[in-house]
């Protein structure tokens, strides 16, 4: 097997900003795996919080690109995956399975759904998400993608006053008071205010909060989960197996990204682990094209909550082929991951 890589830069159609930094842009670094005339593609973004720069991710992809042309066919190195791939960083991992994942398909004729074991294409409304901003402009993105046919959509808070938070949730209600609302601080609350802030929103009808406090207290997060009036879901500190094995049943919901627990293996691995715990399961993503998102698309049907909206924030998507702008994400029932590059944008002020 042939491997090669290549690098894009992502930009956001606007700027994201959360509670600890703000997005502009990411780089997805692309690996095409090559076999008998046929590509199998995956992708892994760079990210400041998991330490990863487009020239560490370059590494690591050359080095799995090393081990993978040992192997004669892409299912025996499919096969040969190992549960735990420590060191290399999980959202490496998780672009090699995917690329194999999408060869294999094409190589049997089946989607990728059906290789990790569901009979119809799965399909979820997935959540859209609104930066910290102000409420009028929150009001009226949400009002626009309500109208676009979203039914749920995540608020980031974690606003150095609480009462900015509270004010663009109030917002986002009366502009579509119709949609299921989702809360994420990435950890921006301090573990006394959070108790008071979970049950203001819980009045604002407000359906799951995502990691309130900050990461490295999973004790503390249980806790504080066992006595929330509203559901709280794991992010930061849920990144491993282990981590959710450690928090099965103690929390309501845990987020499942790809390139975090180190691809569909392993969340299928922590979705069995999870499955009658009374923790549920929450599929989410980071910023990045409709090729990095896809694999999570195919997992879909397993999840309560579903945020897979990282493609629908670009200002170009070079990859199309799993929807979303509707507010529903789609699994393709073409072999392999189902994606295919995007027509290249016209430039401004050019004429197609």
């Amino acid at each position: 097997m042939k491997c090669t890589l290549s690098t894009v830069e992502l930009r956001l159609a606007e700027p994201l900003r959360i509670s600890r930094s703000t997005t502009t842009a990411r780089h997805a670094v692309r690996l095409s795996v090559e076999h008998q005339g046929l590509h199998g593609h995956g992708e892994a973004v760079t990210s400041v919080y998991y330490g990863l720069d487009s020239g560490a991710l370059h590494q690591w992809l050359h080095r799995s690109s090393r081990a993978l042309a040992r192997f004669p066919d892409p299912e025996t190195a499919l096969a040969a995956l190992p549960e735990d791939a420590t060191p290399t960083p999980p959202a490496v991992t998780a672009a090699v399975e995917s690329a194999l994942l999408d060869l294999v398909g094409k190589r049997a004729g089946k989607p990728v759904y059906r290789l990790l074991g569901a009979a119809a294409p799965p399909t979820a409304a997935t959540a859209r998400t609104i930066g910290i901003t102000t409420p009028s402009r929150a009001a009226a993105l949400a009002a626009r993608l309500a109208d676009r046919g979203f039914t749920v959509l995540k608020v980031k808070a974690g606003s150095a006053d609480p009462e900015d938070d509270l004010a663009r949730v109030r917002a986002v209600r009366a502009a579509a008071p119709g949609v299921r609302l989702l809360l994420d601080p990435n950890g921006g609350w301090s573990g006394s205010a959070a108790p008071r802030l979970l049950g203001r929103f819980a009045e604002l009808g407000v359906e799951a909060v995502e990691q309130p406090v900050a990461p490295g207290d999973p004790e503390g997060l249980a806790r504080l989960a066992a006595r929330s009036p509203l559901p709280v879901v794991a992010d930061e500190d849920a990144v491993s197996f282990e981590d959710a094995r450690r928090l099965a049943g103690r929390i309501h919901g845990i987020n499942v990204k790809l390139a975090k627990c180190g691809g569909p293996g392993a969340a299928l691995r922590i979705a069995a682990l999870i499955a009658g715990s009374g923790t549920d399961l929450m599929l989410g993503c980071l910023t990045a094209s409709s090729l990095g998102i896809a694999p999570a698309v195919h997992l879909a049907d397993r999840a309560r909550w579903t945020d897979l909206d990282g493609h629908l924030l670009l200002a170009h998507d070079p990859w199309t082929g799993i929807g979303g702008d509707d507010g529903t994400v789609r699994a393709s029932a073409r072999p392999g991951l189902g994606v295919q590059p995007s027509p290249v944008p016209t430039p401004a002020g050019v004429r197609p």
